[in-house]
């Protein structure tokens, strides 16, 4: 319970705030208290595989960096991509002043949503096709030697020693949406012009380590730890970026209220932050050596899911359920492996 202690001392403040905010207003306490457990609940339900791929990369991480990632990381994940974002998105969508949108999502939070909503493609298309080059990275990696569906993935582990199998099935991925989705064509433009952006921005992040290891040559390992540290920092706080987009919308099904709605995704930004550290310090994805093949499926499947939600309504329900379906039989796989005591190597 060590690794969640600040995420219960945020959890007691975010719900005392939110109770003073509901006893102020028209809500109430009772459905205040309510609604921000539910919003915490479901935050956490939908970004738990998020939480194992980022074991995955903090685990490389040191120990100040992975303190960063607790502490500049959780302020970026909940006032940043909760907060902050959403209302730019908003902004740049009517053309209106920063706090005029404040304003609007305080006063007058049906608009704002509303707003918020009518920019739900190209959000969809950016953060779908990021997280879909996560999945296709990880799929076709060379250098992965552990393989959970055996053989399959073996050989498509092979296909990573061509050049961009990953970044050219996603463009083509990208060009049959924009040719078939049944969308007016400027809007087919807007999805086109936000998938290439989500690609772009993963080929910028993904070669970040490689410039660090250029521009560090010579240098001290401790030099390139931190400019690594920085590089993955970088990293995870898109790849929550990418899981946040559909929770900060999916949240408005459940509440219009904005304070409510970032106090409640806070919670279980938080949690996720520490179920993250507790898998490194825990040593977790060594010892279940198949947890992070079901979290890189349930990327994919989250992928899918916001690529088809643009012309599609798919309910928060079925998204998290999938994502869990996925760690649940990748957990139950790397249990089954340990008995046996065998690997499976097809490399």
């Amino acid at each position: 319970m060590k690794d969640f202690r600040l995420s219960f001392l945020v959890t007691f403040v975010c719900l005392a705030l939110a109770g003073c905010w509901g006893a102020r207003g028209g809500m109430g306490l009772f459905s205040a208290l309510t609604l921000t457990v539910a919003l915490g609940v479901m935050e956490v339900s939908l970004s738990f595989d998020n939480a194992v791929v980022n074991a995955a990369v903090l685990k490389d991480m040191s120990v100040r960096w992975q303190r960063i990632f607790l502490t500049l990381g959780i302020l970026i994940a909940v006032f940043g991509m909760r907060l902050i974002f959403p209302i730019v998105i908003v902004v740049a969508a009517t053309g209106l002043g920063i706090w005029e949108v404040s304003g609007m999502a305080l006063a007058r939070p049906e608009e704002y949503a509303r707003h918020l909503a009518a920019s739900h493609a190209s959000i969809a298309a950016f953060g779908g096709m990021f997280l879909l080059l996560v999945f296709l990275a990880f799929l076709f990696d060379a250098e992965r030697q552990v393989f959970w569906l055996d053989r399959v993935e073996a050989r498509l582990a092979r296909l990573g020693k061509l050049k961009t199998p990953g970044v050219t099935l996603a463009l083509l991925t990208l060009l049959g949406l924009h040719l078939w989705l049944p969308l007016p064509p400027p809007m087919r433009m807007t999805v086109l012009s936000a998938g290439l952006g989500g690609v772009a921005l993963f080929l910028v992040v993904s070669s970040l380590d490689g410039f660090f290891s250029n521009e560090m040559a010579g240098k001290t390992a401790v030099d390139v730890a931190k400019r690594s540290g920085a590089a993955g920092f970088l990293y995870l706080e898109i790849l929550d970026a990418s899981f946040s987009f559909d929770g900060v919308i999916g949240a408005f099904a459940i509440t219009r209220d904005v304070v409510i709605i970032m106090l409640g995704l806070g919670i279980g930004a938080m949690f996720v932050r520490s179920l993250t550290v507790h898998l490194v310090r825990r040593g977790t994805l060594d010892e279940y050596i198949f947890l992070e093949h079901g979290a890189h499926y349930a990327i994919g499947a989250l992928a899918i899911i916001m690529l088809a939600g643009i012309v599609l309504h798919i309910p928060e329900i079925f998204t998290g359920l999938v994502g869990v379906s996925f760690i649940a039989l990748s957990l139950v796989s790397s249990i089954r492996h340990k008995r046996q005591g065998q690997g499976r190597d097809y490399s």
